[in-house]
């Protein structure tokens, strides 16, 4: 089985001049873990859920939500995404075999590898992706 098999084709992308505001909207409402980072078409880093929630803080430091008429809502600190993202991504190309993606996650311990050919971003494949398609394998043993 290939990485092309199990990668997901439609990905949402940041810039490093967006504000993680947006990567906040983006990991919420799309309920995704995994931002890759464009900048001239090329991966330069990637932001998850992780890297937000250390960016925002810990929980029990209440500045970071405001109430207002009895609604509660959350200010995120205007930053931009390049001082959140992690830089040096490991990407992986689509034809390679999806045993290398799960061992190159399993060794590095992260959640997701930007799939690329020709230096462009193509597809994303994640953990759950890999462990989906190895139950999907499995049922019928």
């Amino acid at each position: 089985m290939t990485v092309r098999e199990l990668m997901q084709q439609s990905v949402y992308t940041v810039r490093p001049d967006d504000m993680i505001d947006r990567v906040f909207f983006l990991l919420h409402y799309e309920k995704i873990r995994h931002l890759p980072v464009i900048e001239d078409k090329k991966v330069v880093g990637i932001v998850s859920d992780r890297d937000l929630y250390k960016a925002l803080g810990p929980k029990s430091l209440s500045q970071g939500v405001q109430q207002e008429d009895g609604e509660t809502s959350l200010y995120v600190i205007p930053r931009k995404v390049r001082s959140i993202m992690r830089r040096g991504v490991i990407t992986i190309g689509p034809d390679e075999n999806a045993s290398k993606a799960a061992t190159m996650m399993a060794k590095k311990k992260i959640g997701a590898l930007p799939v690329t050919q020709d230096e462009k971003l193509v597809g994303i494949v994640t953990a759950t992706d890999i462990l989906l398609a190895f139950a999907k394998e499995h049922k019928g043993s």
